[in-house]
């Protein structure tokens, strides 16, 4: 038995689907001072609205809320259902301090006191 979905039923789901999917992320994508909303987010790619997000392509970065999470380089790998999918060509955990160049001993001290 086969079941037939017509193509208005089948946009207004993946309609749907995406607006669900945008009130629940708090990840965003930003390129070019611009931010839009990622729909979802895995090991290897991320997903946004193809209706409202520009073509993205190159270094982006990657909040959730204020916080970034990744620096990337993306390209993008094609479209489903509403969706614009990209892959991460390069994708760096972003710091919120500058990387040591040397192995901190784990009882080094926190600060040390000084004598006036």
């Amino acid at each position: 038995m086969s079941t037939y979905v017509s193509k208005e039923i089948s946009e207004g789901l993946a309609a749907a689907r995406i607006s669900g999917l945008k009130k629940m992320s708090r990840l965003r994508v930003e390129q070019d001072g611009m931010l839009y909303t990622v729909l979802r987010l895995w090991r290897d790619g991320f997903a946004v609205e193809a209706e409202t997000t520009p073509p993205l392509r190159g270094l982006v970065d990657i909040y959730e809320g204020s916080n970034l999470l990744y620096q990337c380089l993306i390209v993008a790998s094609g479209g489903e259902g509403g969706e614009m999918v990209y892959e991460f060509k390069r994708h760096t955990l972003a710091m919120d301090r500058a990387p040591l160049d040397f192995a901190r001993s784990p009882d080094a001290p926190a600060g040390l006191i000084g004598k006036d």
